[in-house]
């Protein structure tokens, strides 16, 4: 996102400023009445409340891209292209955004629960309020091991360090990634011409770049 605003903003002449956080917090944020124009989602879900309840506007959300979910650890070695760490139990933490504020997290407990391993997993879980920090736990050592996004690890779709398994995507629900205008930036030039730019060649490249499925 950083990447495409940079180019948004050279290209357009329109400045933006990004709030990051899980999804379900920003919900709550802006029913709150936070002053956001636009809501870059990682569901599909939540842009669809917000326009039930009067903060989106009808018929402004699209999917932008489709997320990949990868088991991911810093150590080279953990983990062996292959879901059987999470049989063996052979790992101390493991990291997952919160299934109830991330739809990562949401797609890892499918996962968990689809592999039957939920009595290994269960007792490991170390919880974080967003897949961001769930990345951190994972990277930092503080979990050995965590379901993270694809874009956190990869360049082009290729893993760059530490191992990984590329999760099966018929394992969870698809994680369709929506924006939606929110009603607060309806009248707003900037706001529009953002979502617009969201499917440019420039930003859809990007979104490749970074392992996302569209």
């Amino acid at each position: 996102m950083k990447l495409i605003t940079t180019y948004f903003e050279r290209d357009t002449g329109h400045t933006t400023k990004l709030s990051f956080g899980a999804t379900g917090q920003l919900f709550a944020h802006i029913s709150h009445g936070a002053p956001f124009d636009v809501l870059v989602a990682a569901d599909e879900s939540t842009p669809q409340q917000l326009i039930a309840i009067g903060l989106g506007v009808a018929d402004s959300s699209f999917t932008y891209a489709i997320g990949t979910l990868v088991l991911w650890s810093a150590n080279p070695t953990l983990i062996n292209n292959s879901s059987q760490i999470l049989y063996s139990g052979k790992f101390d933490k493991i990291a997952i955004a919160s299934p109830t504020l991330a739809p990562y997290g949401l797609a890892a407990m499918q996962v968990i629960k689809q592999l039957g391993v939920t009595s290994v997993v269960t007792p490991k879980l170390v919880e974080a309020a967003s897949i961001g920090q769930a990345f951190q736990f994972a990277a930092s050592g503080n979990a050995s091991l965590g379901f993270v996004a694809l874009s956190q690890v990869s360049s082009n779709g290729v893993i760059q360090n530490g191992s990984a398994w590329m999760v099966p995507a018929n394992l969870h629900a698809p994680i369709r990634q929506d924006a939606v205008l929110l009603t607060a930036g309806k009248d707003n030039h900037a706001a529009t011409a953002f979502l617009t730019y969201m499917r440019s060649d420039t930003a859809v490249a990007v979104m490749r770049h970074f392992g996302y499925g569209l």
